[in-house]
């Protein structure tokens, strides 16, 4: 948002002056202004980079406040002609957003203002002529209040200057050039494209959306819509160049994920992120058992992410005999009342479920289990490098805890990911001969055309083998071992 606009123009005898600023007051304070704000930043500072040397001239330029909670957005121009005091005109008409805003959509306004105003002072002295009350121009004062209010409210003005002149002006949003998609990638739904679609959509746009589910890569999607592996990888970039979906790997039980620094604002909870986690993750909590495909990153209500992939289960939640000699519950069971819960009380402590707010009932309806916080947790934080997803699940069932019947792991994972909390940690397959051959240049080929010699560089992952040799992981391990490569030669590393 623009926090103000100004014009500003240098005068051989006054030098650097603001001309005119919106709101009064916003870099320089104005004795005729209604309000008392201080001005944003301290302008005897900036004063030099308002207008420049010559050699930043007719150039865009960003200055930080010395305090670092604004930029001014500038393109100073001169104008060289003999009509003018010391041969040249200098203005500069600037914008002052904050520090945290994306510049680069503010950056075309700069430039258009600067371009536009500098045609018609050529044409006709726009600036440099002095304005009567009978003129038919609009007041520079006046133009740029209504440019800052049009751009921050309807992100576009349209502004009749005179009679000959409007000012047309659009905030456009940036978008990054979007990565590769890959075909072992696995597209995640950002938005309900159910709610957006309509058709006059591409068609293969169309054919594509309707697989995207969070859980089939980039090759099956091709292969359920009927489209070219080629033609759904463009598909997919242009959702990603829009921010329409975000790109996994693929979810398998025999996978490795190891925490991130991410991980310590989940255990803190910062943001309410563990509990955005329960409703995404819990078996039974959602919509009724309907799936939504809305992920984690999205600005939306923790109660929106509910939906899961499997069916919830009913009954008390386990209980964990502790070395203390009590039993913990790690379920919070939902209640359908306020009087009910009050009635169950005696029968929920009997059962070892907790009634406080650390690690009890929670204020949801509809019976469902709602996995704990301090669960929740635990999940999340014992992945680790060298331990299978499997292993993992495992070592948690055999401690007493059915993971299966309360939580969707594979939801646990995405969140994970998404959140920034864990990552994929991948398999590769270093052949050191091969390694050797591809540095003198002398690669070849292995007897018998081996389809994994490629792969043996140490720079493709096995989702890549996968997809590409249509081979599972064990398949791929199998091979291996009948790789035509001297003993040892083979490494597999995990990275």
């Amino acid at each position: 948002m623009i926090q103000g606009i100004f014009y500003a123009r240098f005068f051989p005898q006054e030098g650097t002056k603001i001309v005119s600023q919106s709101p009064p007051g916003c870099i320089v304070p104005d004795p005729d202004a209604s309000t008392t704000k201080p001005p944003l930043f301290d302008y005897n500072v900036l004063q030099e980079y308002i207008i420049p040397r010559q050699a930043f001239c007719n150039r865009y330029i960003t200055v930080a406040d010395p305090e670092g909670k604004y930029f001014v957005l500038g393109y100073p121009v001169s104008i060289p002609s003999p009509r003018y005091d010391r041969n040249e005109f200098i203005f500069n008409f600037g914008l002052v957003v904050e520090n945290d805003v994306d510049q680069v959509p503010y950056e075309r306004v700069v430039r258009r203002l600067a371009v536009t105003f500098a045609e018609m002072e050529k044409q006709s002295g726009f600036l440099s002529q002095d304005v009567d009350a009978a003129s038919a121009r609009r007041p520079i004062g006046s133009l740029l209040e209504i440019i800052k209010e049009d751009l921050n409210n309807y992100g576009e003005c349209m502004i009749p200057v005179d009679d000959a002149n409007t000012i047309n002006m659009k905030l456009f949003p940036y978008h990054p050039t979007p990565p590769e998609v890959k075909g072992w990638h696995v597209p995640v739904a950002k938005m309900k494209f159910a709610d957006v679609v309509d058709p006059t959509w591409d068609l293969t746009l169309q054919r594509i959306i309707k697989h995207i589910d969070g859980v089939s890569d980039v090759r099956r999607i091709a292969v359920l819509a009927d489209v070219s592996l080629e033609l759904t990888q463009l598909a997919l970039r242009h959702l990603l160049y829009y921010d329409t979906i975000l790109l996994l790997d693929m979810f398998f039980f025999g996978a490795c994920y190891a925490p991130r620094p991410g991980i310590h604002d989940f255990i803190a909870n910062a943001g309410g992120m563990v509990d955005e986690c329960a409703n995404y993750v819990c078996v039974g909590l959602g919509s009724a058992g309907q799936q939504q495909q809305q992920h984690p990153q999205q600005q939306q209500p923790a109660t929106r992410l509910g939906g899961s992939v499997r069916g919830g289960g009913q009954g008390s939640g386990p209980e964990i005999q502790g070395g203390d000699g009590n039993r913990h519950s790690f379920v919070e069971t939902d209640t359908i009342a306020a009087d009910r819960h009050d009635n169950d009380d005696d029968n929920d402590n009997a059962n070892g479920i907790d009634h406080d707010n650390s690690g009890g009932v929670s204020a949801h309806t509809g019976g469902h289990h709602r996995v704990s916080n301090y669960m929740l947790i635990k999940l999340m934080t014992t992945f680790c490098v060298g331990k299978t997803v499997m292993e993992w699940l495992k070592g948690h069932m055999d401690a007493g805890f059915d993971v299966l019947r309360y939580v969707d792991v594979r939801r646990l994972v995405q969140f994970g990911v998404i959140k920034g909390c864990l990552y994929r940690v991948h398999k590769h397959v270093i052949s050191k001969q091969y390694l050797a051959a591809l540095a003198t240049g002398q690669a070849r080929p292995v007897a018998g055309g081996d389809p994994l010699q490629k792969y043996t560089d140490g720079a493709h992952t096995f989702d890549q083998i996968i997809t590409e040799q249509n081979l599972t992981d064990a398949e791929i391990m199998e091979k291996l071992k009948s790789f035509p490569a001297p003993a040892g030669d083979l490494t597999v590393v995990y990275r």
